[in-house]
């Protein structure tokens, strides 16, 4: 089947032209996530709200976002996934827009939850219909290189809200960054095409990794779905307040604080995520396992700079924060796909959905919150602190892991 091998294709095969446009949403998804934190200080003036009311707003998204994924999964593994990624977009890119008419707190609070929705659907469909155009072999490379949107967009985010938040007030960059999501779902609605599912998988289809109630049997899915969620509950949080730590603690701008963090968000997320992907695809070579020993490390390798970030002299607040993000993001492709690879085609949605529920109830649609309590009954040091712990945990979790790595083959 020519899906199977779209490297022996044209440069214009259809599996190409679909991975780029899902690059491309993908981009603009994280944009439109991360103008909020970037723009948060302004925001935070115009409406006089607490740190903990601020972090209330990426909750609000995550609830939402929760409560549509299971249901999103469940079409996902019965309908073309195609319509479903056209109208999610198209949500998202719509609830972007209609910020420019948001005049209070609460009525940010309402944009949030649609936001919410609208990424439910894309970012369980599209890791889906990668992984039905490329084998378990090739899925971490696809697969790290489509995670690359998440720091190029998440910088572009912080840059947008910072930037033009500063210039032309912080309702702009939500304008201006809406328009090219509609464009995106167009062409993808034209362009996109939509693989046989399981076309190019290579493990059996055993009870745990092809039935909903397995899953929750499957411990290679479940330790990277749980490493992952406490790995996200320190990343959701961090992400989330870090401009404004920079802003606060070390004196800078709001402007300078977002491009900084921007800067070194685009630069270590490149570099981080193509250096783990290259890692873990020649580790796989020689060790089927390789995909949950990079991660572990990953996590462990960030906590001693965390630690500087939070808590050691202010001259090495950046320092610290250029390497423990370089650090973070080795893990973003080898994890993801290695939850992509412990589950079969017919659950591969519901599967994802799940995953996504979990990491964002155990992980970033809280943390955000809580930090900004811990910091109004304390200080924003403190509060971001507070991560380490789940940093800790996610390592334990994902060393359990190794032992349950599935194959990437059928053996004999």
């Amino acid at each position: 089947m020519a899906t199977q091998n779209p490297s022996l294709r044209s440069r214009f095969s259809p599996a190409l032209v679909t991975f780029l446009l899902l690059i491309g949403l993908n981009l603009l998804n994280f944009i439109d996530r991360y103008i909020l934190p970037g723009a948060q200080p302004l925001i935070q003036r115009e409406f006089h709200s607490t740190d903990q009311q601020m972090g209330a707003l990426t909750t609000a998204m995550f609830i939402f976002y929760m409560i549509a994924a299971p249901l999103t999964g469940w079409l996902g593994d019965r309908y073309s996934r195609k319509p479903l990624i056209v109208a999610g977009a198209v949500l998202w890119s719509l609830a972007t827009l209609g910020t420019i008419w948001v005049h209070s707190y609460w009525t940010l609070y309402a944009r949030q939850a649609f936001v919410g929705i609208g990424e439910a659907t894309f970012t369980i469909f599209a890791p889906a219909v990668l992984a039905d155009f490329y084998p378990e072999r090739e899925r971490n490379r696809v697969l790290s290189i489509f995670y690359i949107a998440i720091p190029v967009g998440a910088a572009l985010g912080y840059l947008a809200g910072g930037e033009l938040g500063t210039l032309w007030g912080w309702r702009a960059p939500f304008f201006v960054c809406s328009i090219p999501g509609l464009v995106i779902a167009a062409l993808y609605a034209g362009l996109g095409k939509e693989p046989v599912r399981g076309s190019s998988d290579h493990l059996s289809a055993t009870t745990d990794r092809s039935t909903v109630f397995g899953l929750f049997k499957n411990a290679a899915f479940l330790t990277a779905t749980l490493g992952l969620a406490t790995l996200t509950f320190a990343m959701g949080g961090i992400s989330a307040w870090m401009p404004t730590f920079l802003h606060r603690v070390a004196g800078m701008s709001v402007a300078n604080s977002s491009l900084t963090v921007g800067a070194i968000t685009v630069v270590d997320g490149i570099a981080g995520t193509l250096t783990g992907g290259w890692i873990a695809q020649r580790w796989l070579r020689t060790n089927y396992r390789a995909l949950y020993l990079l991660s572990f490390w990953s996590v462990v390798l960030t906590l001693p700079f965390g630690a500087l970030i939070f808590f050691g002299p202010r001259a090495l607040t950046v320092p610290a924060l250029i390497l423990a993000e370089f650090f973070l993001f080795l893990n973003t492709g080898p994890l993801n796909t290695a939850i992509v690879n412990s589950v079969s085609a017919p659950v591969r949605a519901t599967a994802i959905s799940i995953n996504l529920f979990f990491i964002h109830f155990f992980g970033d649609t809280f943390s955000p919150q809580i930090i900004g309590a811990i910091s109004d009954h304390s200080n924003l040091s403190i509060g971001l602190g507070a991560t380490l712990i789940f940093l800790v945990i996610s390592a334990l979790i994902l060393r359990a892991g190794v032992r349950h790595a599935p194959p990437l083959e059928e053996t004999a």
